[in-house]
């Protein structure tokens, strides 16, 4: 489930605008900022199967509040619009999203009628300062800069500080009946730590040395046949016990072998050579694995050390664990705090006729 705050909150920032906030999950019961009709033009009502008959154009009544067919159909549109560009939209998807817009169009009435019914109100100043702080997030842009961008978008100055007004509003009135009643204690924090102590291993790390026999795969047969045939003496040698970074000191064409003994490093998965990790991989600290063949040219390596991963300290992640805890019983208490706000209202939604 989505955080309650893509859900009721999309963000303050300009960004909201041009970035276009929580639309990858789309959810919210206080949608994203409209674009005005000069941008997306109010389509038309699709038209009416034969015999149907369209009720005054009402979608639902929510507590003696309408929906219109017609708000449906226009906050759809741009949902249509971006499944569109991913495929084909069939008759019944376009339905399913109706559907869909016409639950959001449903919870941001009722959320909106508790906003009145609270007596919720958000100051003038708090709007300004909401309008500071996005200039100040972006690049301290100035108020003409602001108003370009926003016009950019289809809006005016007017319609975005009404619309931050309306999720300060939301925001405020999440507080009062959800979060406020969130708490997670201490000792859930613990027994979750010790439940998914996997989940807070550091990566395995490796350490390994290796050495390296240049080849010229475009060379002459025979000279890839001894270089074939004195890498396999190297390995011979590494694995019958003589000291690993001597040799590579000795034998390797790594010219930085000469200093280092074919230190490799540290290392976690994902960080070297697919062909030379592979190789690494099934071995035990000390083992010398098989001869690795690279376009480069022919490579021995050996593991030296293998950390599997230590648990991260409790202290280091407790404030990630209590943030997730609080997260999810945050969603979880605002969709419980929903379906009471709906079993308590009258809610009747009108034959669609084929709209929805």
């Amino acid at each position: 489930m989505p955080s309650i705050y893509c859900r009721l909150l999309p963000s303050l920032l300009l960004s909201t605008l041009l970035l276009a906030g929580c639309a990858s999950t789309p959810e919210p019961v206080a949608e994203p900022l409209k674009p005005a009709v000069t941008v997306l033009p109010q389509p038309a009502l699709p038209p009416l199967p034969s015999g149907a008959v369209r009720v005054n154009g009402i979608a639902a009544i929510v507590n003696d509040e309408v929906i219109t067919f017609r708000e449906v159909v226009r906050e759809t549109q741009p949902l249509i619009a971006e499944s569109q560009k991913k495929g084909l939209v069939d008759d019944k998807a376009r339905s399913d999203l109706r559907k869909m817009v016409l639950e959001r169009l449903i919870e941001k009435k009722l959320t909106d009628q508790k906003v009145k019914e609270l007596g919720i109100k958000i100051g003038d100043d708090e709007i300004r300062q909401a309008i500071d702080d996005v200039k100040r997030q972006n690049n301290n842009m100035n108020q003409q800069q602001l108003a370009d961008a926003l016009k950019k978008q289809g809006y005016t100055l007017e319609q975005y500080e009404a619309q931050i007004r309306e999720q300060l509003e939301r925001l405020r009135l999440v507080s009062m009946e959800v979060r406020s009643k969130v708490y997670v204690s201490p000792k859930e924090v613990e027994e979750y730590y010790a439940a998914n102590l996997a989940k807070y291993a550091e990566d395995e790390q490796f350490k390994a040395r290796h050495i390296f026999i240049k080849v010229d795969e475009t060379g002459p047969a025979e000279e890839l046949q001894q270089a074939m045939t004195r890498a396999l003496n190297i390995l011979y040698e590494a694995r019958s016990g003589k000291d690993f970074a001597e040799l590579a000191r000795q034998h390797s064409d790594d010219p930085a072998a000469k200093k280092d003994g074919g230190d490799l490093g540290s290392f976690k998965r994902g960080e070297m050579l697919a062909d030379l990790e592979q190789a690494l991989l099934p071995l035990k600290p000390g083992e010398v694995g098989e001869l690795v063949k690279t376009p480069s040219g022919l490579h021995i390596v050996k593991l030296e050390e293998r950390d599997s991963g230590k648990v991260k300290p409790f202290e280091k992640v407790k404030t990630e664990i209590e943030d997730q805890l609080y997260r999810t019983r945050q969603d979880e208490r605002f969709s419980q705090w929903l379906k009471e706000l709906r079993a308590k209202a009258s809610i009747e939604i009108k034959d669609s006729n084929g709209l929805i």
